[in-house]
């Protein structure tokens, strides 16, 4: 089959699934996996045929859409601040949102001298596309990861190796640990925070192949998480140290009350891209 006839058949296949925006990009994404092709070859090589080999390929990838398990889990890779991360089902797939809590702490240590030497600490690294991004941009820092997942871990060591990225993997559960192993100045954290309640709001994509303990926290103790993290974070920031998380939208005004409950200053609540409360930071 010619690989324009191919693409209409697969725009086809899953139009009751995704819109044409993102079955076009699921199409080139796995054109330039398999065949190292750009949007610019369908022009150029549009007499390119798929043999059966090459077609069970794709197959085999359109019967994994069309169950809705995201192209990122299929291929095992995705992109974090222009940096190359590999991902499984035991890590979240790292989002956009999660892009611009880093770029928050970039450019809050841009305003530092630069010489000075930094300790960071990122509580639940999953993939590790937080700790190893700030460890590639921050090459002054000392960056240690926590994760409760040693399945996790190895993923986040994996993507450590692959990007040259200088980060200190511990395996701790965050809500059994009363002491952490350094002085920070900077703690950052994107814990579980989707509620229970709220899965009716879940993407099917996401409800059934990204990993729940990473997602969900209990209704009725929706800040567990950042309730045990703020308590370490002011045991074991330095002084003026700042504290970062990623946040549930709905919960905004409670993690400011949460903050200042333990003493931190200049409470910030910022949205995302999507005009949604996501992120917080205080300092010591």
């Amino acid at each position: 089959m010619l690989i324009k006839d191919y693409r209409n058949y697969f725009k086809e296949e899953l139009s009751a699934l995704y819109d044409e925006k993102e079955i076009e990009s699921f199409f080139y994404i796995i054109l330039d996996a398999f065949h190292q092709m750009k949007r610019v070859d369908m022009v150029l090589k549009a007499d390119f045929e798929l043999d059966a080999m090459q077609l069970l390929q794709w197959e085999t990838v359109l019967h994994q859409l069309k169950a809705e398990k995201p192209i990122q889990y299929i291929f095992e890779e995705t992109e974090f601040f222009g940096l190359p991360f590999y991902v499984n089902e035991n890590v979240l797939i790292p989002r956009p949102e999660t892009e611009e809590l880093v770029e928050w702490i970039l450019q809050s240590v841009s305003e530092l001298p630069k010489e000075q030497p930094l300790k960071i600490l990122d509580i639940g690294t999953g993939s590790g596309c937080i700790a190893v991004s700030l460890a590639k941009k921050l090459p002054q820092a000392r960056v240690f990861a926590i994760d409760v997942s040693e399945k996790a871990l190895e993923v986040a060591r994996r993507n450590a190796r692959q990007n040259q990225a200088n980060v200190v993997f511990l395996h701790k559960n965050i809500l059994e640990t009363s002491v952490l192993p350094e002085q920070f100045d900077i703690i950052v954290s994107n814990p579980p925070y989707v509620r229970n309640l709220e899965k009716e709001e879940i993407n099917k994509n996401v409800l059934e192949f990204e990993p729940h303990l990473a997602l969900f926290v209990e209704d009725h103790d929706p800040l567990l998480f950042y309730r045990k993290i703020t308590e370490l974070a002011a045991q074991h920031l330095v002084k003026s140290g700042q504290l970062y998380f990623e946040i549930n939208q709905y919960l905004g005004p409670e993690m400011l009350a949460l903050l200042k409950e333990y003493h931190f200053k200049n409470g910030e609540l910022r949205k995302d891209i999507y005009g949604n409360d996501r992120m917080t930071k205080a300092i010591l």
